[in-house]
């Protein structure tokens, strides 16, 4: 193997191969990206060929749907015609292992690995598949391949779609290939944009965390049109872009939108968030960085098969009324993430309380206050056999890479809290590798979770402990007219509505009368008080309200709420959180009280 310089996990393979711990390797992750070595990309396979295997005397690659080629061939192979004839698997397979028996220096590499010897259980496994995944992990066990310089490369893009029984197996290594650092991007962006500056080669290359080097080069340098289209594209938008646009500007753009029509291109460009297709931006290269980021955030959602979606939230802390010590809390928290005090940032956060308190609306109100990257983790679960682990290693690997990222999941306990084992032990694997994630301290300050949820009691007591989930923040409903009457304020301002209503002096007939009512019920108060005073063309005053209140029946129960509530305290990392009623509770009389009501509510 070339002992010249490699990426990390080229030389993790390249020692471990020479220390003679293993001659079988597994690769997955980001298999099907390219490479860029000694200033050239290239696929995975070709690296291993060209570069990491080149010094083996054969070196063979079996793909199922192309069968088998030679990417090189210095040594006699005594049974070439039959491996090359061959389509059936266990037939290479066989031909294969002769070859590995006879001649030495001998590299294998086994494309799509998980269509040879798939994961699921042995019995409902098809003969071919049980031969196959024997043979492999009979490779691994076997001296004599080692002993005549022998290796073999498996390549899968996600481990729980291949045979636990080689996923396990000690003789085989299985080596990660990462997505691309942000050194390695800005590389990427040298090469195939020469004409970008310092400064813009690193913006463009932090902007597009996340991405493989396929997706990026693929935003940068499309090619799909041809030279004189790619011309007439420019004119158009450099037009488009005047008085501030220049030609370097237009050329970019003209190569990021690659294949679609004129009008398409500047729709396209007109939807990219803080772009003005008209009047060009002062920083003459925000275009490019605006259409990098739409582009990325559409390749993420689809590379992760829509299980997880980018959050853009049109408010921020002002449109939240109330909850002070909570705004106060996460804003200190994304001001140390910000300024890179990952030590003082929690591994991540769990919002409980009753339904309708606002958590989903205070964590969007955090991404945007914040500045951080936001994503919602949707449903990612699968009925297929290994899918659903796999879909979780794909997302894990997209918010690793991504970096200073909010990881939203709502409803967390429905997300994380079967641990039954009528689904063969899924549930239990899912959490175990979540827990597992978020309590890598590489992490911290980089990859922030936000769970919500208002039955904290029943997700895994574990994923609940510091160091995963570190701080507790409870929502309530409003205790007091003066809780109530921010968030009135600032539903009011969210619909823009005219009223008159002031406090102290109208606290009566509005705020008093909503305490103990949600945020959404709220809400709906204001709606409804709007639409009446809409009807006559008059502005929202106290008596309308009032009106509005008397009308309005919220659906409630009552000991489900308090139950909630009491969860929410119990759950509470710190006492000034909290509300004056539950500030000074002991603990043994929360716990009889929670006692009770989980009696009652069951």
């Amino acid at each position: 193997m070339s002992e010249r310089q490699l990426p990390a996990w080229a030389e993790q393979i390249r020692s471990t191969y020479l220390r003679g711990e293993s001659s079988v390797f597994l690769l997955h992750g980001n298999v099907f990206d390219l490479i860029l070595h000694g200033g050239e990309l290239m696929s995975v396979v070709d690296f291993l060929a060209q570069v990491l295997l080149s010094k083996k005397d054969v070196i063979c690659h079996f793909n199922p749907s192309n069968g088998v080629k030679f990417r090189k061939k210095e040594a006699k192979v005594a049974n070439l015609d039959e491996l090359l004839t061959e389509d059936d698997t266990a037939k290479v397979l066989a031909g294969m292992e002769k070859m590995l028996r006879t001649t030495d220096g001998v590299a294998l590499i086994l494309d799509y690995a998980e269509t040879i010897a798939p994961a699921g259980e042995t019995s409902f496994l098809s003969e071919s598949d049980r031969k196959a995944q024997v043979t492999l992990h009979r490779w691994s066990l076997d001296r004599t391949f080692e002993n005549a310089d022998n290796v073999v490369v498996l390549i899968a893009e996600q481990l729980p779609q291949l045979s636990p029984k080689l996923v396990s197996n000690p003789r085989i290594a299985a080596i990660e290939v990462p997505l691309p650092t942000e050194e390695e991007r800005a590389e990427l962006v040298r090469r195939v944009d020469p004409e970008a500056t310092e400064r813009e080669r690193a913006r463009l290359a932090a902007l597009s965390a996340g991405l493989k080097n396929v997706q990026l080069r693929g935003i940068l340098l499309p090619g799909e049109d041809s030279e004189e289209d790619q011309g007439r594209r420019e004119m158009l938008i450099l037009q488009a872009l005047e008085p501030k646009g220049d030609v370097r500007m237009a050329r970019k753009l003209a190569r990021m939108t690659s294949g679609m029509t004129d009008d398409e291109a500047l729709e396209y460009l007109r939807d990219v968030k803080g772009i003005d297709v008209r009047f060009g931006d002062p920083d003459r290269y925000a275009e490019v960085l605006g259409l990098l980021d739409k582009r990325k955030r559409e390749i993420l959602e689809r590379e992760c098969f829509g299980m997880v979606e980018f959050v853009d939230p049109d408010h921020d802390f002002s449109a939240v009324g109330g909850m002070e010590e909570v705004k106060r809390e996460l804003m200190q928290i994304a001001h140390n993430i910000r300024e890179g005090n990952r030590s003082r940032v929690p591994m991540g956060l769990l919002f409980t309380g009753p339904m309708g308190t606002g958590k989903t609306f205070v964590a969007e109100a955090f991404a945007k206050s914040s500045g951080l990257t936001a994503i919602k983790l949707k449903n990612f679960r699968s009925k297929w056999v290994g899918a659903t682990e796999g879909n979780l290693e794909k997302i894990l690997s997209v918010v690793k890479a991504i970096g200073n990222v909010l990881v939203i999941i709502d409803e967390g306990d429905r997300a994380f809290g079967n641990t039954s084992g009528d689904d063969g032990g899924t549930s239990s694997r899912v959490i175990a590798r979540i827990k597992e994630f978020m309590s890598d301290t590489t992490n911290r300050g980089r990859v922030l979770f936000v769970l919500m949820t208002n039955r904290p009691d029943k997700l895994d007591i574990d994923i609940k402990r510091a160091g995963r989930l570190d701080r507790k923040v409870p929502f309530f409903y409003g205790q007091e007219p003066e809780d109530v009457e921010p968030i009135l304020v600032a539903q009011l301002r969210r619909h823009k509505v005219t009223h008159d209503i002031e406090f102290p002096r109208d606290r009566g007939q509005t705020s008093a009368r909503l305490v103990g009512y949600s945020n959404a019920d709220i809400e709906a108060v204001v709606l409804a008080t709007h639409d009446a005073a809409a009807a006559t063309g008059e502005q929202v005053t106290a008596e309308r309200m009032g009106a509005a209140i008397d009308d309005y029946l919220p659906s409630r129960d009552a000991g489900m709420l308090e139950y909630m509530e009491l969860l929410a305290v119990f759950e509470s990392s710190s006492r000034k959180l909290l509300p004056k009623r539950y500030k000074e509770i002991s603990m043994e009389e929360l716990q009889l009280r929670l006692r009770n009501l989980k009696a009652q509510v069951s």
